[in-house]
């Protein structure tokens, strides 16, 4: 577990992901945030945009697409509680 963290990424209508991940890359209010595990505890608003999840063993990274929020940071874990959310897979094109 010391290479790696713990995701939640959650909207007020569902739980769009949780796992393990090696890092994590957000918009935050003022610029994008790398989390890395041992990250300094943090309290903080997210801007509208994509949150990129690196699990470990693959290659794509898992993004998800986020309508402003919230992010809380503790060393091996890492809470997004968006507005609403969903997944790239799940978006059309539309």
């Amino acid at each position: 577990m010391a290479n790696t963290l713990h995701i939640e990424v959650v909207s007020s209508d569902a739980h769009i992901f949780s796992g393990e991940a090696e890092f994590v890359v957000l918009p935050g209010e003022s610029s994008q945030l790398g989390i890395f595990p041992r990250h300094t505890p943090l309290l903080t608003k997210i801007r509208p945009g994509e949150v990129r999840i690196r699990i470990p063993g693959q290659e794509k990274e898992e993004v998800i697409f986020v309508a402003g929020g919230m992010l809380e940071v503790q060393p091996f874990e890492v809470t997004v509680m968006a507005d609403s959310a969903v997944r790239s897979s799940d978006a059309d094109e539309a």
